[in-house]
């Protein structure tokens, strides 16, 4: 009797760690993506860069700061020519201008706070100098900090952006 005893103990143990369902990975409490609407243009061309920041939590994110700088491959062709000229945040009721653009403190460009579940887009308009130099690839990578409203915050990088190849026609 004892024996069916510690037996039924150890049966019932394998069974509760055996039918427990693994672990799953939870996202990342804030996630930064980026997108272009173009993957090739031309000297004194332009392409829109699209970025994203997804709020995962169940808390607001009440601040973002964020960096944008060259990648290391663009920065050694010192022959393509670009700038940042334009910056629109979208939101419900349209498009408005960003509080600037620049390669540090973007964070500001995404507004008011991004509630739980939901996301912020800011789109930088990348203007190629007529003069630029051809068949380059100009890519940028990112860095971002976020504090949530439960005093949390959130680091995360070096996020890329797809890279634009500039063209000669």
């Amino acid at each position: 009797m004892r024996r069916l005893g510690l037996s039924t103990v150890l049966a019932v143990v394998l069974a509760v760690f055996g039918l427990t369902p693994a672990a799953s990975a939870d996202p990342a409490p804030a996630a930064l993506t980026f997108a272009t609407d173009s993957a090739t243009t031309t000297p004194g061309g332009t392409v829109n860069l699209s970025m994203t920041i997804t709020n995962n939590k169940t808390y607001d994110i009440w601040f973002v700061y964020q960096t944008i700088d060259p990648t290391w491959l663009t920065t050694q062709r010192p022959d393509l020519k670009y700038a940042f000229t334009g910056c629109s945040l979208a939101t419900a009721a349209g498009a408005t201008p960003c509080s600037g653009t620049g390669p540090a403190n973007l964070g500001a460009n995404y507004g008011a706070t991004v509630p739980p579940g939901q996301s912020r887009t800011v789109t930088l308009t990348l203007q190629i100098a007529a003069d630029s130099g051809c068949n380059g690839n100009i890519g940028f990578y990112s860095y971002f900090y976020a504090e949530f409203s439960d005093t949390t915050s959130v680091s995360g990088g070096p996020v890329h952006t797809p890279e634009t190849r500039v063209l000669c026609a």
